[in-house]
């Protein structure tokens, strides 16, 4: 739970309307209360606090079912990417990363089977050619299982020739760049450099074992979209990833926690998601200094992915260094961001449905976690959707 002073005392000391918040709220806790869900969590954040949060249902913490609270920890998934490249971020402020260099120019052992002419930026924008490249769970806690795992992955197909999601394989990358860069493991980089100096010390990508009895397990509910009934929607079949549910489920496993894995597995609360955010968007520490060179921010949050498009609703894919950006061409929706948010909002959504996002336009950032992971991808998609679009207008 984010600390005291960074909760507001009600919305309106930030700039919230409360009556727009509670129909946030209600949208949240819906699919709980028609029992589809076990439990969500929720928070908006504006003006560097926590504007409003709020838990609902119920979820399996340290082996038994209690209520969902506002501590809460979730696994917020692949919104842990949006953490990871603020990482980067600040190492291309500090001139320690190039996004233009060759990874094989820092990480020699990646540069085997044809990998060496990837870059820093191709990496991050997932264009690298390596989408399922073969890393077990049991082997995340092992960085030489890592390095040998890099000499060992093949191209899927041509370098930047198109867009396809990395999981899990492109953010180990950046994990690995940050080591060699800074001589720090990568979870105590983001610990030291970025969670810590906002404020929000419980923000963590790799969960130490004595804050396991707080996380929500993770189940499935729901059943999946049929091929026939992806097809009437004009959607085509799910591709094969490496997220399955056994997967998935994997992440309830102490050894998974613990890992961190960079391109999913962050475990915290919906506020502490939230206040990373309007860190971002006001890039001041508890002292009121700067974490961020604000050119290298600029830079992250730079749409360059091109006339790259998702595979699945050929729309492009308006990636920035390693987030997304709403755009103003109507089709933000489809990049995990609400109908109302503007233009210039970031962000990166999770698997399950964990939501973080910001918009400078109004200052609004939001972050949306359960536990529930719904096998049904199209509800799952049109539910963030509506949240989102409820979030970005609650300003008042």
């Amino acid at each position: 739970m984010p600390p005291k002073n960074l909760i507001a005392d009600s919305p309106r000391e930030v700039g919230l309307d409360s009556a727009k918040v509670e129909a946030l709220f209600e949208r949240a806790e819906r699919e709980v209360k028609e029992g589809l869900l076990p439990s969500v969590q929720i928070a908006i954040a504006r003006n560097g606090k926590v504007g409003a949060m709020r838990s609902f249902g119920r979820a399996v913490q340290g082996g038994a079912e209690k209520p969902a609270a506002n501590d809460t920890l979730y696994t917020i998934f692949s919104c842990t990417k949006a953490i990871m490249s603020s990482a980067a971020w600040i190492l291309i402020g500090e001139g320690k990363l190039n996004p233009a260099q060759r990874v094989a120019g820092i990480i020699p052992e990646f540069g085997t089977n044809g990998k060496d002419v990837i870059t820093v930026e191709q990496v991050l924008l997932h264009v690298g050619g390596f989408p399922n490249a073969p890393y077990p769970q049991d082997e995340w806690l092992d960085r030489k299982k890592r390095v040998e795992r890099f000499a060992k992955w093949r191209l899927e197909w041509p370098v930047g020739s198109k867009f396809e999601y990395h999981p899990t394989s492109g953010f180990w990358v950046i994990a690995e760049i940050i080591e060699r860069r800074t001589g720090k493991d990568f979870r105590e980089f983001v610990r030291e450099r970025i969670a810590t100096p906002l404020g929000i010390p419980e923000m963590r990508v790799g969960l130490p074992s004595e804050y396991h009895h707080r996380v929500a397990e993770l189940c499935y509910v729901g059943e999946a979209l049929t091929d026939a009934e992806r097809k009437k929607l004009g959607l085509p079949p799910m591709p094969e990833t490496e997220v399955t549910e056994d997967a998935i489920l994997g992440f309830n496993r102490a050894k998974v926690r613990e890992a961190g894995v960079p391109g999913g597995g962050g475990i915290m609360t919906a506020g502490d998601l939230a206040l990373f955010y309007q860190g971002l968007l006001h890039n001041r520490d508890t002292k009121g200094a700067p974490i961020w060179k604000p050119e290298a921010l600029k830079e992250g949050l730079r749409v360059r992915s091109g006339d790259y498009k998702d595979p699945i609703f050929g729309v492009l894919c308006n990636r920035a260094l390693g987030v997304v950006v709403a755009g103003g061409d109507g089709r933000a929706n489809y990049r995990g961001f609400g109908r109302t948010n503007s233009a210039l909002a970031f962000g990166h959504g999770g698997a399950g449905g964990q939501i973080g996002w910001a918009d400078p336009a109004t200052g609004i950032s939001l972050g949306y976690c359960t536990n529930g992971f719904d096998r049904n991808d199209v509800r799952q998609a049109r539910r963030g959707v509506a949240i989102s679009s409820l979030a970005a207008v609650c300003a008042g």
